[in-house]
Protein backbone atom coordinates (compact mmCIF):
# COMPACT_ATOMS: atom_id res chain seq x y z
CA UNK A 1 0.00 0.00 0.00
CA UNK A 2 1.16 3.55 -0.64
CA UNK A 3 0.64 6.80 1.18
CA UNK A 4 -2.07 7.80 -1.25
CA UNK A 5 -3.93 4.49 -0.96
CA UNK A 6 -7.41 5.43 0.36
CA UNK A 7 -7.46 2.25 2.48
CA UNK A 8 -4.42 3.42 4.45
CA UNK A 9 -5.10 6.34 6.83
CA UNK A 10 -2.29 8.83 7.28
CA UNK A 11 -1.45 12.10 9.00
CA UNK A 12 -0.04 14.84 6.82
CA UNK A 13 -0.66 18.57 6.96
CA UNK A 14 -4.39 19.18 7.26
CA UNK A 15 -5.22 15.50 6.62
CA UNK A 16 -6.10 13.80 9.92
CA UNK A 17 -6.20 10.07 10.59
CA UNK A 18 -8.72 8.73 13.07
CA UNK A 19 -6.29 6.58 15.04
CA UNK A 20 -8.67 3.62 14.74
CA UNK A 21 -7.23 1.93 11.62
CA UNK A 22 -5.05 -1.17 11.70
CA UNK A 23 -2.19 0.70 10.04
CA UNK A 24 -1.57 4.45 10.21
CA UNK A 25 1.28 6.36 8.54
CA UNK A 26 2.41 9.64 10.10
CA UNK A 27 5.43 11.88 10.49
CA UNK A 28 6.54 12.82 13.99
CA UNK A 29 5.83 16.46 13.24
CA UNK A 30 2.25 15.82 12.14
CA UNK A 31 1.34 13.40 14.94
CA UNK A 32 2.58 15.90 17.56
CA UNK A 33 0.57 18.74 16.01
CA UNK A 34 -2.17 19.95 18.34
CA UNK A 35 -3.92 17.11 20.12
CA UNK A 36 -3.52 14.47 17.40
CA UNK A 37 -1.39 12.17 19.53
CA UNK A 38 -4.21 11.82 22.06
CA UNK A 39 -6.37 10.14 19.41
CA UNK A 40 -4.16 7.05 19.54
CA UNK A 41 -4.97 4.57 22.30
CA UNK A 42 -1.59 2.93 23.11
CA UNK A 43 -3.29 -0.35 24.09
CA UNK A 44 -4.58 -0.80 20.52
CA UNK A 45 -1.16 -0.79 18.87
CA UNK A 46 1.11 -3.82 18.71
CA UNK A 47 3.93 -2.21 16.73
CA UNK A 48 5.53 1.18 16.17
CA UNK A 49 7.78 1.07 13.09
CA UNK A 50 10.23 3.97 12.79
CA UNK A 51 12.02 4.73 9.54
CA UNK A 52 15.29 6.72 9.74
CA UNK A 53 15.51 5.55 13.34
CA UNK A 54 18.78 7.43 13.94
CA UNK A 55 16.49 10.39 14.76
CA UNK A 56 14.83 8.50 17.59
CA UNK A 57 16.92 10.07 20.38
CA UNK A 58 15.44 13.49 19.60
CA UNK A 59 12.95 14.74 22.17
CA UNK A 60 10.07 14.86 19.66
CA UNK A 61 10.46 11.14 18.94
CA UNK A 62 10.82 10.32 22.63
CA UNK A 63 7.55 12.13 23.34
CA UNK A 64 5.73 9.89 20.87
CA UNK A 65 7.42 6.75 22.17
CA UNK A 66 6.50 7.60 25.76
CA UNK A 67 2.86 7.93 24.72
CA UNK A 68 2.96 4.35 23.42
CA UNK A 69 4.69 3.04 26.53
CA UNK A 70 8.07 2.72 24.83
CA UNK A 71 10.07 5.03 27.05
CA UNK A 72 13.17 3.64 28.76
CA UNK A 73 12.48 5.80 31.79
CA UNK A 74 11.95 3.67 34.88
CA UNK A 75 9.17 5.96 36.03
CA UNK A 76 7.28 5.68 32.76
CA UNK A 77 4.65 3.08 32.03
CA UNK A 78 6.05 0.21 29.95
CA UNK A 79 3.39 -1.06 27.56
CA UNK A 80 3.18 -4.15 25.36
CA UNK A 81 3.81 -2.31 22.09
CA UNK A 82 6.95 -3.35 20.21
CA UNK A 83 9.35 -0.85 18.65
CA UNK A 84 11.24 -1.63 15.43
CA UNK A 85 13.48 0.85 13.67
CA UNK A 86 15.40 0.84 10.40
CA UNK A 87 18.15 3.15 9.20
CA UNK A 88 21.22 3.28 6.99
CA UNK A 89 23.03 5.44 9.57
CA UNK A 90 22.99 4.20 13.15
CA UNK A 91 24.47 7.35 14.65
CA UNK A 92 23.52 10.93 15.36
CA UNK A 93 25.34 14.18 14.70
CA UNK A 94 25.07 15.14 18.39
CA UNK A 95 26.41 11.77 19.51
CA UNK A 96 23.34 10.94 21.60
CA UNK A 97 22.99 7.22 22.11
CA UNK A 98 20.18 5.38 20.35
CA UNK A 99 20.07 3.24 23.48
CA UNK A 100 17.62 5.72 24.99
CA UNK A 101 14.95 3.95 22.94
CA UNK A 102 16.51 0.95 21.19
CA UNK A 103 17.44 -2.19 23.16
CA UNK A 104 19.67 -3.83 20.54
CA UNK A 105 20.62 -3.95 16.88
CA UNK A 106 19.29 -7.29 15.66
CA UNK A 107 20.43 -7.09 12.04
CA UNK A 108 23.12 -5.10 10.28
CA UNK A 109 24.68 -5.03 6.82
CA UNK A 110 27.47 -2.62 6.09
CA UNK A 111 27.86 -0.78 2.82
CA UNK A 112 30.50 -3.08 1.34
CA UNK A 113 28.61 -6.26 2.23
CA UNK A 114 25.42 -4.97 0.60
CA UNK A 115 27.33 -3.99 -2.54
CA UNK A 116 29.14 -7.32 -2.77
CA UNK A 117 25.88 -9.25 -2.25
CA UNK A 118 24.18 -7.14 -4.95
CA UNK A 119 21.63 -5.53 -2.65
CA UNK A 120 23.12 -2.21 -3.75
CA UNK A 121 24.70 -1.04 -6.96
CA UNK A 122 28.45 -1.26 -7.49
CA UNK A 123 30.16 2.04 -6.80
CA UNK A 124 33.37 3.83 -7.77
CA UNK A 125 34.96 6.68 -5.83
CA UNK A 126 37.15 9.54 -6.98
CA UNK A 127 38.26 12.41 -4.75
CA UNK A 128 39.23 15.76 -6.27
CA UNK A 129 41.11 18.43 -4.32
CA UNK A 130 39.04 21.58 -4.79
CA UNK A 131 41.38 23.84 -2.84
CA UNK A 132 38.48 25.44 -0.93
CA UNK A 133 39.67 27.07 2.29
CA UNK A 134 37.39 26.11 5.18
CA UNK A 135 39.62 27.51 7.93
CA UNK A 136 37.25 30.43 8.60
CA UNK A 137 33.99 28.47 8.23
CA UNK A 138 32.33 28.13 11.62
CA UNK A 139 30.33 25.13 12.80
CA UNK A 140 26.67 25.06 13.83
CA UNK A 141 24.84 21.96 15.10
CA UNK A 142 27.63 19.63 14.07
CA UNK A 143 28.14 20.88 10.51
CA UNK A 144 29.41 23.91 8.63
CA UNK A 145 27.37 27.11 8.72
CA UNK A 146 25.66 27.28 5.35
CA UNK A 147 26.33 30.92 4.52
CA UNK A 148 30.05 30.81 5.33
CA UNK A 149 30.45 27.44 3.61
CA UNK A 150 28.82 28.77 0.45
CA UNK A 151 31.20 31.73 0.33
CA UNK A 152 34.14 29.33 0.64
CA UNK A 153 33.15 26.83 -2.08
CA UNK A 154 30.88 28.81 -4.42
CA UNK A 155 33.58 30.50 -6.46
CA UNK A 156 33.97 30.62 -10.26
CA UNK A 157 37.24 28.68 -10.01
CA UNK A 158 35.86 25.83 -7.88
CA UNK A 159 32.63 25.60 -9.90
CA UNK A 160 34.67 25.40 -13.10
CA UNK A 161 36.87 22.71 -11.54
CA UNK A 162 33.75 20.75 -10.56
CA UNK A 163 32.34 20.79 -14.08
CA UNK A 164 35.70 19.96 -15.68
CA UNK A 165 36.15 17.06 -13.24
CA UNK A 166 32.77 15.71 -14.30
CA UNK A 167 33.67 16.14 -17.97
CA UNK A 168 36.89 14.20 -17.46
CA UNK A 169 35.40 11.45 -15.32
CA UNK A 170 31.69 11.05 -15.99
CA UNK A 171 30.40 13.01 -18.97
CA UNK A 172 29.04 9.79 -20.49
CA UNK A 173 26.98 9.01 -17.39
CA UNK A 174 23.23 9.22 -17.98
CA UNK A 175 21.96 10.62 -14.67
CA UNK A 176 24.15 12.79 -12.42
CA UNK A 177 22.85 14.21 -9.13
CA UNK A 178 24.79 17.15 -7.69
CA UNK A 179 24.68 18.23 -4.03
CA UNK A 180 25.30 21.94 -3.39
CA UNK A 181 25.45 24.17 -0.31
CA UNK A 182 22.64 26.69 -0.85
CA UNK A 183 20.47 28.36 -3.49
CA UNK A 184 23.27 30.65 -4.70
CA UNK A 185 25.58 27.67 -5.14
CA UNK A 186 22.88 25.76 -7.04
CA UNK A 187 22.36 28.66 -9.44
CA UNK A 188 26.06 29.23 -10.06
CA UNK A 189 26.88 25.56 -10.64
CA UNK A 190 23.82 25.11 -12.86
CA UNK A 191 25.05 28.01 -15.02
CA UNK A 192 28.54 26.50 -15.13
CA UNK A 193 27.20 23.21 -16.52
CA UNK A 194 25.04 25.02 -19.06
CA UNK A 195 27.97 27.19 -20.19
CA UNK A 196 29.67 23.97 -21.29
CA UNK A 197 26.63 23.00 -23.34
CA UNK A 198 25.04 20.48 -20.95
CA UNK A 199 21.33 20.47 -20.14
CA UNK A 200 21.40 20.86 -16.35
CA UNK A 201 18.31 21.52 -14.21
CA UNK A 202 17.87 22.19 -10.51
CA UNK A 203 15.44 21.58 -7.68
CA UNK A 204 15.43 23.60 -4.44
CA UNK A 205 13.08 24.21 -1.54
CA UNK A 206 11.68 27.16 -3.51
CA UNK A 207 10.77 25.07 -6.56
CA UNK A 208 6.95 24.77 -6.82
CA UNK A 209 5.75 21.23 -6.08
CA UNK A 210 4.28 20.73 -9.56
CA UNK A 211 7.47 21.90 -11.26
CA UNK A 212 9.57 19.80 -8.91
CA UNK A 213 7.55 16.68 -9.76
CA UNK A 214 7.85 17.40 -13.50
CA UNK A 215 11.65 17.86 -13.35
CA UNK A 216 12.09 14.77 -11.19
CA UNK A 217 9.96 12.70 -13.58
CA UNK A 218 11.97 13.95 -16.59
CA UNK A 219 15.25 13.18 -14.81
CA UNK A 220 14.10 9.65 -13.99
CA UNK A 221 13.15 9.21 -17.65
CA UNK A 222 16.67 10.24 -18.74
CA UNK A 223 15.53 13.40 -20.54
CA UNK A 224 18.49 15.45 -19.19
CA UNK A 225 21.81 14.35 -17.65
CA UNK A 226 22.39 16.62 -14.64
CA UNK A 227 20.10 17.48 -11.71
CA UNK A 228 21.39 19.93 -9.09
CA UNK A 229 19.93 20.31 -5.59
CA UNK A 230 20.67 21.47 -2.06
CA UNK A 231 19.17 19.61 0.90
CA UNK A 232 16.26 18.09 -1.05
CA UNK A 233 17.32 14.63 -2.18
CA UNK A 234 18.89 13.17 0.97
CA UNK A 235 16.62 11.00 3.14
CA UNK A 236 13.85 8.99 1.52
CA UNK A 237 14.66 9.76 -2.13
CA UNK A 238 14.14 6.98 -4.67
CA UNK A 239 15.81 7.73 -8.03
CA UNK A 240 17.33 4.35 -8.99
CA UNK A 241 18.74 5.53 -12.34
CA UNK A 242 21.31 7.85 -10.73
CA UNK A 243 24.72 6.63 -11.91
CA UNK A 244 26.87 9.56 -10.79
CA UNK A 245 26.94 11.69 -7.64
CA UNK A 246 28.90 14.93 -7.33
CA UNK A 247 29.53 15.98 -3.73
CA UNK A 248 30.11 19.70 -4.23
CA UNK A 249 29.06 20.32 -0.62
CA UNK A 250 31.76 19.66 2.03
CA UNK A 251 30.39 18.33 5.32
CA UNK A 252 31.50 17.39 8.81
CA UNK A 253 28.58 14.97 9.18
CA UNK A 254 29.26 11.37 8.21
CA UNK A 255 25.50 10.74 8.37
CA UNK A 256 24.85 13.38 5.71
CA UNK A 257 27.71 11.99 3.63
CA UNK A 258 26.22 8.50 3.76
CA UNK A 259 22.78 9.84 2.85
CA UNK A 260 24.15 11.70 -0.19
CA UNK A 261 26.24 8.76 -1.39
CA UNK A 262 23.29 6.42 -0.81
CA UNK A 263 21.19 8.24 -3.42
CA UNK A 264 23.29 6.58 -6.12
CA UNK A 265 23.32 3.06 -4.76
CA UNK A 266 19.86 1.89 -5.85
CA UNK A 267 19.85 -0.92 -8.40
CA UNK A 268 18.36 -0.09 -11.78
CA UNK A 269 18.12 -1.98 -15.11
CA UNK A 270 21.05 -1.11 -17.39
CA UNK A 271 23.03 0.50 -14.59
CA UNK A 272 26.46 -1.01 -13.99
CA UNK A 273 27.63 1.18 -11.12
CA UNK A 274 27.56 4.69 -9.67
CA UNK A 275 30.56 7.01 -9.79
CA UNK A 276 30.95 9.21 -6.69
CA UNK A 277 33.00 12.36 -7.36
CA UNK A 278 33.92 13.98 -4.04
CA UNK A 279 35.13 17.58 -4.31
CA UNK A 280 37.38 17.50 -1.27
CA UNK A 281 38.13 20.84 0.40
CA UNK A 282 40.76 21.73 2.98
CA UNK A 283 40.99 19.12 5.76
CA UNK A 284 41.90 21.58 8.51
CA UNK A 285 38.37 21.86 9.95
CA UNK A 286 37.37 18.23 10.48
CA UNK A 287 35.74 17.62 7.10
CA UNK A 288 34.63 14.07 6.33
CA UNK A 289 35.14 12.61 2.87
CA UNK A 290 34.15 9.42 1.07
CA UNK A 291 37.29 7.57 2.27
CA UNK A 292 36.10 8.14 5.87
CA UNK A 293 33.08 5.91 5.16
CA UNK A 294 35.54 3.03 5.03
CA UNK A 295 37.51 4.07 8.11
CA UNK A 296 40.27 5.80 6.14
CA UNK A 297 41.89 9.13 6.88
CA UNK A 298 39.95 12.02 5.27
CA UNK A 299 43.12 13.12 3.48
CA UNK A 300 43.31 9.81 1.58
CA UNK A 301 42.89 10.65 -2.10
CA UNK A 302 41.42 7.92 -4.31
CA UNK A 303 40.95 7.64 -8.07
CA UNK A 304 38.22 5.42 -9.49
CA UNK A 305 38.41 3.09 -6.46
CA UNK A 306 35.77 0.45 -5.81
CA UNK A 307 34.23 -0.20 -2.40
CA UNK A 308 36.10 -3.53 -1.94
CA UNK A 309 39.36 -1.76 -2.86
CA UNK A 310 38.75 0.90 -0.21
CA UNK A 311 37.88 -1.80 2.33
CA UNK A 312 41.14 -3.59 1.50
CA UNK A 313 43.04 -0.30 1.82
CA UNK A 314 41.48 0.22 5.25
CA UNK A 315 42.58 -3.28 6.31
CA UNK A 316 46.15 -2.58 5.25
CA UNK A 317 46.13 0.78 7.03
CA UNK A 318 44.80 -0.86 10.21
CA UNK A 319 47.61 -3.44 10.17
CA UNK A 320 50.12 -0.65 9.77
CA UNK A 321 48.59 1.26 12.69
CA UNK A 322 48.57 -1.89 14.84
CA UNK A 323 52.28 -2.33 14.26
CA UNK A 324 52.93 1.31 15.10
CA UNK A 325 50.75 1.10 18.23
CA UNK A 326 52.51 -2.09 19.36
CA UNK A 327 55.87 -0.39 18.98
CA UNK A 328 54.75 2.67 20.94
CA UNK A 329 53.11 0.57 23.67
CA UNK A 330 56.45 -1.05 24.50
CA UNK A 331 57.48 1.79 26.80
CA UNK A 332 59.28 -0.65 29.14
CA UNK A 333 61.25 -3.30 27.25
CA UNK A 334 60.85 -6.97 28.07
CA UNK A 335 63.92 -9.15 28.75
CA UNK A 336 63.52 -10.62 25.28
CA UNK A 337 63.64 -7.16 23.76
CA UNK A 338 66.75 -6.30 25.78
CA UNK A 339 68.62 -9.37 24.56
CA UNK A 340 67.76 -8.66 20.91
CA UNK A 341 70.96 -8.18 18.93
CA UNK A 342 69.64 -5.71 16.34
CA UNK A 343 69.64 -1.95 16.38
CA UNK A 344 67.13 -0.08 18.55
CA UNK A 345 66.01 3.36 17.44
CA UNK A 346 64.69 5.92 19.91
CA UNK A 347 62.68 9.06 19.30
CA UNK A 348 64.55 11.33 21.67
CA UNK A 349 62.78 13.92 23.79
CA UNK A 350 65.16 16.19 25.66
CA UNK A 351 62.56 16.97 28.29
CA UNK A 352 58.92 16.39 29.13
CA UNK A 353 57.93 19.54 27.23
CA UNK A 354 59.34 18.12 24.00
CA UNK A 355 57.25 15.00 24.59
CA UNK A 356 54.09 17.01 25.23
CA UNK A 357 54.61 19.09 22.11
CA UNK A 358 54.44 15.90 20.04
CA UNK A 359 50.61 15.97 19.84
CA UNK A 360 49.63 16.26 16.16
CA UNK A 361 46.08 15.07 16.85
CA UNK A 362 45.23 18.13 18.93
CA UNK A 363 44.72 20.33 15.88
CA UNK A 364 42.50 17.69 14.27
CA UNK A 365 40.17 17.28 17.24
CA UNK A 366 39.86 21.05 17.66
CA UNK A 367 38.96 21.24 13.99
CA UNK A 368 35.93 19.07 14.73
CA UNK A 369 35.04 20.39 18.19
CA UNK A 370 34.74 23.98 19.37
CA UNK A 371 35.96 22.95 22.81
CA UNK A 372 39.56 23.02 24.03
CA UNK A 373 40.36 19.30 23.98
CA UNK A 374 43.91 18.46 25.02
CA UNK A 375 45.87 15.52 23.62
CA UNK A 376 47.71 13.89 26.53
CA UNK A 377 48.84 10.71 24.77
CA UNK A 378 48.99 9.36 21.24
CA UNK A 379 45.44 7.98 21.49
CA UNK A 380 43.99 9.89 24.46
CA UNK A 381 42.32 13.30 24.77
CA UNK A 382 41.06 15.16 27.84
CA UNK A 383 38.46 17.91 28.31
CA UNK A 384 38.64 19.27 31.87
CA UNK A 385 36.12 21.34 33.79
CA UNK A 386 36.96 23.88 36.47
CA UNK A 387 35.51 21.49 39.09
CA UNK A 388 38.16 18.86 38.37
CA UNK A 389 35.73 16.61 36.49
CA UNK A 390 36.81 15.61 33.01
CA UNK A 391 35.89 13.75 29.85
CA UNK A 392 38.29 11.26 28.27
CA UNK A 393 38.28 10.19 24.63
CA UNK A 394 40.63 7.35 23.76
CA UNK A 395 41.03 4.64 21.16
CA UNK A 396 40.64 1.06 22.33
CA UNK A 397 40.72 -2.01 20.08
CA UNK A 398 39.60 -0.13 16.99
CA UNK A 399 36.81 1.80 18.73
CA UNK A 400 36.71 5.25 20.29
CA UNK A 401 35.54 5.26 23.91
CA UNK A 402 34.32 8.33 25.78
CA UNK A 403 34.21 8.26 29.59
CA UNK A 404 33.15 10.85 32.14
CA UNK A 405 35.01 11.10 35.44
CA UNK A 406 33.42 13.27 38.11
CA UNK A 407 35.47 14.83 40.86
CA UNK A 408 34.09 14.38 44.38
CA UNK A 409 34.19 17.71 46.23
CA UNK A 410 35.81 17.57 49.66
CA UNK A 411 33.03 19.70 51.07
CA UNK A 412 29.88 21.36 49.86
CA UNK A 413 31.70 24.66 49.70
CA UNK A 414 34.09 23.14 47.20
CA UNK A 415 31.41 21.84 44.90
CA UNK A 416 30.94 23.34 41.45
CA UNK A 417 28.96 26.59 41.59
CA UNK A 418 25.79 26.98 39.62
CA UNK A 419 25.37 29.94 37.28
CA UNK A 420 23.69 32.91 39.01
CA UNK A 421 19.95 33.23 38.63
CA UNK A 422 20.10 37.00 39.09
CA UNK A 423 20.61 39.23 36.06
CA UNK A 424 22.97 41.50 37.98
CA UNK A 425 26.10 42.15 35.85
CA UNK A 426 28.23 42.16 39.02
CA UNK A 427 26.93 38.72 40.03
CA UNK A 428 27.57 37.30 36.58
CA UNK A 429 31.09 38.74 36.40
CA UNK A 430 31.85 37.33 39.83
CA UNK A 431 30.62 33.87 38.91
CA UNK A 432 32.53 33.65 35.63
CA UNK A 433 35.70 35.03 37.22
CA UNK A 434 35.55 32.46 40.01
CA UNK A 435 34.91 29.60 37.56
CA UNK A 436 37.78 30.76 35.37
CA UNK A 437 40.20 30.91 38.31
CA UNK A 438 39.33 27.31 39.17
CA UNK A 439 39.87 26.15 35.59
CA UNK A 440 43.22 27.87 35.09
CA UNK A 441 44.59 27.15 38.55
CA UNK A 442 44.95 30.80 39.59
CA UNK A 443 43.37 32.66 42.50
CA UNK A 444 43.91 35.74 44.62
CA UNK A 445 45.22 33.59 47.48
CA UNK A 446 46.76 30.78 45.50
CA UNK A 447 48.69 28.08 47.23
CA UNK A 448 52.30 27.56 46.11
CA UNK A 449 52.51 25.62 42.84
CA UNK A 450 54.44 22.77 44.42
CA UNK A 451 51.70 22.22 47.00
CA UNK A 452 49.03 22.33 44.30
CA UNK A 453 50.85 19.68 42.31
CA UNK A 454 50.77 17.35 45.32
CA UNK A 455 47.12 17.90 46.24
CA UNK A 456 44.76 15.01 45.71
CA UNK A 457 41.15 15.11 44.54
CA UNK A 458 39.18 11.88 44.76
CA UNK A 459 37.09 10.90 41.75
CA UNK A 460 34.00 8.84 41.20
CA UNK A 461 34.33 5.75 39.04
CA UNK A 462 34.49 6.69 35.33
CA UNK A 463 31.23 6.25 33.45
CA UNK A 464 31.24 5.18 29.80
CA UNK A 465 29.39 7.72 27.67
CA UNK A 466 29.68 5.99 24.30
CA UNK A 467 31.71 3.45 22.33
CA UNK A 468 31.80 3.99 18.59
CA UNK A 469 33.92 3.22 15.55
CA UNK A 470 33.77 6.86 14.44
CA UNK A 471 36.12 9.50 15.87
CA UNK A 472 33.66 12.21 14.84
CA UNK A 473 30.71 10.56 16.61
CA UNK A 474 32.78 10.08 19.76
CA UNK A 475 33.66 13.78 19.83
CA UNK A 476 30.04 14.81 19.25
CA UNK A 477 28.83 12.54 22.06
CA UNK A 478 31.43 13.96 24.43
CA UNK A 479 30.60 17.55 23.47
CA UNK A 480 26.89 16.89 23.96
CA UNK A 481 27.53 15.71 27.52
CA UNK A 482 29.91 18.63 28.13
CA UNK A 483 27.12 21.07 27.28
CA UNK A 484 25.01 19.51 30.05
CA UNK A 485 27.70 19.12 32.74
CA UNK A 486 30.25 21.88 32.14
CA UNK A 487 30.31 25.65 31.69
CA UNK A 488 30.83 25.55 27.95
CA UNK A 489 31.71 29.25 27.28
CA UNK A 490 34.81 28.86 29.43
CA UNK A 491 35.87 25.65 27.65
CA UNK A 492 35.69 27.07 24.12
CA UNK A 493 39.02 26.91 22.30
CA UNK A 494 38.27 30.43 21.08
CA UNK A 495 37.44 31.84 24.55
CA UNK A 496 38.91 35.30 25.09
CA UNK A 497 40.51 34.39 28.44
CA UNK A 498 42.82 31.91 26.67
CA UNK A 499 44.58 34.76 24.89
CA UNK A 500 45.43 36.67 28.07
CA UNK A 501 48.86 36.26 29.72
CA UNK A 502 49.43 33.21 31.92
CA UNK A 503 49.17 33.86 35.66
CA UNK A 504 52.24 33.83 37.95
CA UNK A 505 50.84 30.69 39.60
CA UNK A 506 50.64 28.88 36.25
CA UNK A 507 54.18 29.88 35.29
CA UNK A 508 55.49 28.87 38.71
CA UNK A 509 53.88 25.42 38.39
CA UNK A 510 55.22 24.83 34.88
CA UNK A 511 58.72 26.09 35.72
CA UNK A 512 59.06 23.30 38.29
CA UNK A 513 59.52 20.96 35.34
CA UNK A 514 61.85 23.15 33.30
CA UNK A 515 65.61 23.56 33.51
CA UNK A 516 67.08 26.80 34.82
CA UNK A 517 67.98 28.01 31.34
CA UNK A 518 64.45 27.39 30.00
CA UNK A 519 62.34 29.12 32.64
CA UNK A 520 59.13 30.71 31.43
CA UNK A 521 58.99 34.48 31.87
CA UNK A 522 55.90 36.67 32.41
CA UNK A 523 54.24 37.30 29.07
CA UNK A 524 55.97 34.38 27.35
CA UNK A 525 52.85 32.17 27.36
CA UNK A 526 49.13 32.83 27.28
CA UNK A 527 46.67 31.47 29.81
CA UNK A 528 45.10 28.96 27.41
CA UNK A 529 48.40 27.29 26.52
CA UNK A 530 49.41 27.19 30.18
CA UNK A 531 46.11 25.53 31.09
CA UNK A 532 46.63 22.93 28.37
CA UNK A 533 50.16 22.16 29.61
CA UNK A 534 48.92 21.78 33.18
CA UNK A 535 46.21 19.38 31.96
CA UNK A 536 48.89 17.28 30.26
CA UNK A 537 50.92 17.15 33.46
CA UNK A 538 47.90 16.19 35.54
CA UNK A 539 47.07 13.36 33.16
CA UNK A 540 50.39 11.58 33.02
CA UNK A 541 52.87 13.43 30.82
CA UNK A 542 55.57 13.43 33.50
CA UNK A 543 55.02 9.71 34.17
CA UNK A 544 55.19 8.88 30.47
CA UNK A 545 58.44 10.80 30.13
CA UNK A 546 60.03 9.05 33.13
CA UNK A 547 59.02 5.62 31.80
CA UNK A 548 60.52 6.41 28.43
CA UNK A 549 63.72 7.67 30.05
CA UNK A 550 63.94 4.56 32.25
CA UNK A 551 63.34 2.27 29.27
CA UNK A 552 65.99 4.10 27.28
CA UNK A 553 68.52 3.84 30.14
CA UNK A 554 67.86 0.10 30.61
CA UNK A 555 68.34 -0.72 26.94
CA UNK A 556 71.49 1.38 26.67
CA UNK A 557 72.90 -0.25 29.80
CA UNK A 558 72.28 -3.72 28.33
CA UNK A 559 73.86 -2.60 25.07
CA UNK A 560 77.01 -1.45 26.91
CA UNK A 561 77.12 -4.72 28.86
CA UNK A 562 76.89 -6.70 25.63
CA UNK A 563 79.66 -4.67 24.04
CA UNK A 564 81.97 -5.31 27.03
CA UNK A 565 81.28 -9.06 26.92
CA UNK A 566 81.82 -9.38 23.18
CA UNK A 567 84.84 -11.54 22.18
CA UNK A 568 86.32 -11.03 18.72
CA UNK A 569 88.32 -13.81 17.04
CA UNK A 570 91.70 -12.55 15.83
CA UNK A 571 95.05 -11.21 17.01
CA UNK A 572 95.08 -9.26 20.25
CA UNK A 573 96.46 -5.76 20.41
CA UNK A 574 99.03 -5.04 23.05
CA UNK A 575 97.14 -1.88 23.91
CA UNK A 576 94.31 -4.13 25.10
CA UNK A 577 96.24 -5.02 28.27
CA UNK A 578 97.57 -1.56 29.08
Amino acid sequence: MTLTDPSLPYNRGRIHASGLADITVASVQSILSGSRLMRYNPDRFKLVLVDEVHHVAAQSYLTVLEHFGLSTSEAARRGTTALVGVSATFSRADGLSLGVAIDSIVYHKDLVDMIEEKWLSDVRFTTVQSGADLSKVKTSQGDYQTGLLSRAVNTPEINELTVRSWLALAKDRKSTLVFCVDLAHVGALNSAFRSHGYDAHFVTSNTPLKQRAERLSAFKAGEFPVLINCGIFTEGTDIPNIDCIILARPTKSSNLLIQMVGRGLRISPGKDDCHIIDMVASLAKGVVTTPTLFGLDPSELVDDATAPALKDLKSRKEKELELAAAAEASSVPSPEAIMFGGNITFTHFDDVYSLMENTPGEGHIRGISRLAWVQVDSQRYILSDRSGSYLTLQQDKGNFVVTFTQAIPKSRSMSSPEPPTTTSPEAKRGFWSNALRKLTGSSDQAAPAAKKAKSYSPYMRPVTVTTTASFEHAINAADTLAKKRFIVPILLASAAWRRTPATPEQLSFLNKFRSEDKQLQPGSMNKGSATDWITKFKHGAQGRFKKMQTAKAKVEKERERGERAEVTVGPLSRETFR
